[in-house]
């Protein structure tokens, strides 16, 4: 531990208030249980425990004193919290080996507990009770440092391509950031100036404050913050995942938990198309609801609890049969070879079709609704349009923070493709006006989004509504495309298991393989697809969760008559 400069600690500094649960107190049994494992330490005013963009290795409980979590180097660094006695620092990227988005610092003379991350990715992992206190505090403390704006530097223009793809990879991601956009914030000039970077060179990633990626991939960026690690040198895999949605994700902890060798990688983010939805209520065992991102969160400690990481990004290019085995391509030139695959690519949300909306889609419209999104248009009016449970659940949440929630709906009744208890949230939410037979025909705006102009589609009436951001949520298409004809497809591109795809097996591909198609089976004896991406399957995460647990007990059964 060395000393810190560029914070005055010479001031007291008071204990940041606890209103969401984020930074829980812990009592002496729970001490005493770390302390089995851990050392203690005394520590004096200025003392690091731990820098931003370093990767700490121990876990740190405040026994006497306080300590300042801090942002920045240099000049540049500022206290953002500060914690005293029974609490512990770190946050989710400490158990999923990211780099710390904040740094920590004794603020006074105390002493800390310092325990091996191994014994606590042990303890989250097994102890109910301390592991899940844990848990639930680094969930919340991920959502605290994107609400404040805290963790990586994107500075770039909102109209950039590069800058927009960054921008969309960080938030899948739920990694904390901040935009610093050189159309309009006038730190832009001083912040480039500072590491030499032009505008014309933007954008640019700063990391730690101090590191500067100009430009960079997403996969170098991933990279970067541990989310795309090596993959291990083996030979042929048991079973291959291709897509992490929740289907997806639910073979890799299944699958891992059974022992097979397998890899897993997902083209954006784990999570799939439940990563963009703010509140799940109706997923079995939560009854208070539980956000995409969290449950994405959780499926991927607990499959790193098994073994198993889902590496992002890695988009699949092709499929093809190679010496009795199947061979995935992905776009950085690698191939995995496995006896098995689960294809999970899921699909994606269809852009609305309106003249000129390319022009407003960088800075007012989205096809996702999560703290991201909703953090930029807070406090004001906004339009959701579709009539399924993804945008019902993004008008409530909006609704939150916006005084008006536009739902425009095509159809005139949202129980057609809406659960109920979500039909009831939104017709009775005081926020949210229902717009049926509504369609969007204009945008208006300057730099950004200020109206709409929506059309009744039976009467043919115009009116405008006071709109600052567009979500959309009509519908997706299956990412079926990098299958290379491998496998059969229905019409709209899903891909046909089980019965369905019966009628479309090769004599030749199955000779050997004495049983007609599993139910999640494909045309292909030993590939399986699972949750969006499979013709004929519930839109509902339970079900899909369901159908990636079946799947690897077809993989077994696949495998054992391999053998």
């Amino acid at each position: 531990m060395t000393a810190l400069a560029g914070i005055d600690l010479g001031a007291p500094l008071t204990e940041t208030p606890d209103p969401h649960g984020a930074f829980p107190r812990l009592t002496d049994e729970q001490i005493r249980t770390l302390d089995e494992g851990g050392e203690r330490r005394p520590v004096q005013a200025g003392e690091v425990l731990y820098t931003q963009g370093g990767r700490p290795s121990e876990f740190f409980v405040i026994l006497s004193g306080k300590v300042a979590v801090t942002e920045g180097t240099g000049d540049d660094a500022k206290v953002v919290r500060v914690h005293g006695p029974r609490r512990f620092l770190g946050e989710l990227g400490l158990l999923e080996g990211q780099p710390a988005f904040v740094g920590a610092v004794a603020a006074e003379p105390g002493e800390v507990l310092a325990v091996p991350m191994s014994t606590v990715r042990h303890l989250v992992l097994g102890d109910p009770v301390l592991g899940d206190l844990i848990l639930r505090a680094y969930l919340v403390r991920r959502t605290v440092l994107i609400g404040a704006g805290n963790g990586l530097r994107i500075v770039g223009s909102c109209y950039s391509p590069d800058t927009r793809r960054l921008l969309e990879f960080v938030a899948r991601n739920r990694l904390p950031y901040r935009l610093v956009d050189v159309d309009k914030d006038q730190q832009a000039e001083a912040l480039l100036g500072r590491f030499g970077v032009a505008v014309a060179d933007t954008p640019v990633v700063v990391l730690n404050g101090t590191e500067v990626l100009r430009n960079p991939s997403t996969a170098e960026l991933a990279g970067k913050i541990g989310l795309r690690p090596p993959e291990p040198e083996r030979d042929v895999r048991d079973l291959l995942v291709v897509g992490a949605g929740p289907g997806g994700l639910a073979a890799v902890v299944y699958g891992a938990s059974d022992g097979l060798r397998l890899s897993a990688f997902d083209a954006m983010a784990p999570g799939g198309q439940a990563g963009t939805t703010s509140r799940i209520e109706n997923y079995l065992g939560f009854p208070p609801g539980i956000s995409g991102a969290e449950l994405a969160e959780r499926s991927v400690i607990q499959a790193a609890k098994f073994g198993a990481r889902v590496a992002v990004p890695a988009e699949a290019c092709t499929l093809e049969a190679r010496g009795g085995r199947y061979v995935v391509g992905f776009d950085d030139g690698i191939e995995i070879v496995s006896r098995a695959v689960v294809i999970a690519t899921g699909a994606h949300y269809r852009r609305l079709v309106v003249p000129g909306i390319e022009t407003f889609e960088p800075t007012s419209v989205y096809y996702a609704a999560t703290l991201h999104e909703a953090r930029r248009c807070l406090a004001s009016p906004v339009a959701v349009v579709g009539g399924g449970n993804s945008a019902g659940q993004a008008a409530v949440f909006l609704a939150e923070g916006s005084p008006v929630v536009y739902l425009l709906v095509r159809g005139g009744d949202l129980a057609a493709n809406m659960s109920r208890y979500l039909v009831e949230q939104v017709e009775q939410h005081p926020r949210i006006t229902v717009l049926g037979h509504t369609e969007v025909r204009e945008l208006a705006g300057g730099d950004g989004l200020e109206s709409l102009v929506v059309e009744n589609n039976r009467t043919g009436e115009r009116r405008v509504l006071d709109a600052r951001a567009l979500f959309v949520f009509i519908g997706a298409s299956p990412h079926t495309a990098w299958l290379s004809g491998m496998v059969a497809l229905d019409e709209d591109g899903f891909v046909l298991t089980g019965a369905d795809a019966e009628g479309f097996r090769d004599a030749e591909v199955w000779r050997g393989v004495h049983r007609a198609p599993l139910v999640l089976e494909t045309s292909r004896p030993g590939v399986f697809a699972v949750g969006d991406v499979r013709h004929g399957s519930v839109k509902r995460v339970a079900s899909a969760v369901g159908e990636g647990a079946m799947a690897v007990r077809f993989v077994h059964e696949h495998l054992s008559q391999e053998a």
